[in-house]
Formats: C-alpha cells, structure tokens, sequence
C-alpha cells in the first residue's frame, strides 16, 4: 500500500521540528513517505524543511488550507494508493498513525476520518473555545441531516467531526472529486462531493488537543457569525451544485447566497 503523509504547514517553526520528527518517525516504521506543503510561511519554516528528509511542495504566497489539501490529493492521486493528513500544531499525534494505516488496509471504508467527539476518544488535552465546538457541531448536525442516510447507502455512516484534519482518504476515491474550495470551508466542499459520489466514511476516535484556543484563522473568519455564515454557504453552494447526484431532501432550504 503506497501511503503518503501529507502535513499543511502555515507560519508553525514553533511546532514544526518536534512534529516532523515525530512523523519521520513513524512513517519509517510504516514505510510511507512525508510531504509538506508550506503555504508561504515567513517564520523560517522553508529553511527548517531543509533538515528533513521529506518532499515539499512550497507556495510562495498564502493559497489556503484547501489549495494545499488540493496539492496533497494531485500527488497522491499520481502517485500513491492513500493519503493521510494531520496538522502540524501539535492537535494530531503522530502515534496515532498506525491506527488509520490499519484502518485503510481493511480495504471496506474511502475515506477514514478522525473524530475527537466519537465514542471511545482519549482524554482531551484542553477544550476547544466555545464558538469553535459550537460550529463544529451545528454544521456536523447539518450535514447528517441532509447527507447522513446517503453516507449509510454507501456503506458508512454519520459523522460527529466534521472539522477534524487527521484523516486517511483513498486516491482512486480523491481522482472522483472536483474540489475547488482554497480556504477553511474545504471541509464543506468535500462532505458534500463525497456523498454525491457515494464514498464510504468510517470514523475512528483521535484525542482531542488544543494547546493554543487563540489561534487565529485570520481577517474576518476570527469573528464567529462571519465564519458560521461562511461555511453555510460553501455547504450550500455545493449542495446546489451537486443537485443531480444528490436526494431531494439534501437540498431542501438551500441558500447560498450566490449569484
């Protein structure tokens, strides 16, 4: 099974040698290979990347969560079997990676995604602010209900994280989706492509960290209604543009917004 470990990187030197070693770590053990897509960071983290082993894909200018995302999928589409993805502020552990490798060597399931809310997760280390699991779980309840008995037919089931970046995706699944979400609502876009194109979803439990509840997301998305109103009309603009693929009751009460 070709894997990569794919990790978005941001302005995180803070974090980043600790994290990297880590995973160099285990993706020896695990015989994957490492990818770092650094998102135009001005700390230094281009210059820490030189003392690892590991590919790079290297933005010059901030593109976004989703575009890197979207940069990891085009490798692993080319060239592996899977794709795992974390973050690289400490909130996923590296030890926690054999348990998706497992988890995609069971073959049954094309997208494995970790949930911090699932039954059987680890003690937290910290809570999230209260705006965040706010949102996180409007928008989980919103996706089950217009999505969750599409996500069951294709052989999974509901979701209880819907924001959680610690996730296994099959490529041959990944080459059947058209993402072109670049910023935080990728998550949006893709749960809305993977159930018009009928992908099995299994969760698994990972521990909730938040080392750091005053991380910015930047600009007008720091401001709790703009970033609920945000994500809404991504999911509904998707949810309309997926209409064909979709049940009728997805799509009931959608208001993008858009033109």
């Amino acid at each position: 099974m070709r894997t990569l470990i794919a990790i978005p990187v941001f302005n995180e030197a803070k974090y980043l040698v600790g994290v990297l070693t880590r995973v160099c770590a285990k993706a020896q053990e695990l015989g994957a290979d490492v990818l770092v897509i650094d998102d135009g960071s001005t700390d230094g983290t281009r210059e820490l990347l030189r003392g690892f082993d590991v590919r790079v894909i290297q933005h010059e200018a901030n593109a976004g969560y989703g575009r890197s995302m979207r940069d990891a999928f085009d490798l692993a589409i080319r060239e592996y079997d899977w794709v795992v993805t974390m973050d690289c502020d400490e909130q996923h552990e590296p030890e926690a990676l054999p348990r998706f490798f497992e988890a995609a060597r069971d073959g049954t399931h094309d997208v494995i995604s970790g949930s911090r809310y699932l039954d059987g997760s680890c003690d937290a280390i910290g809570s999230p602010p209260a705006d965040r699991r706010s949102i996180n779980t409007e928008l989980t309840a919103e996706i089950n209900e217009r999505l969750g008995s599409v996500f069951e037919e294709a052989g999974g089931g509901e979701i209880t994280d819907a924001f959680c970046g610690f996730k296994a995706y099959r490529s041959a699944a990944l080459a059947k989706l058209e993402l072109s979400e670049d910023g935080y609502a990728f998550p949006m876009q893709f749960w809305v492509q993977a159930a018009a194109a009928r992908l099995a979803i299994r969760e698994i439990p990972v521990r909730l960290i938040y080392n750091d509840p005053n991380r910015s997301f930047g600009g007008p998305l720091d401001d709790a209604c703009v970033r609920r109103g945000h994500y809404r009309r991504v999911l509904h603009c998707e949810l309309e543009r997926c209409a064909d693929r979709l049940p009728a009751p997805a799509l009931e009460d959608t208001c993008c917004g858009c033109p």
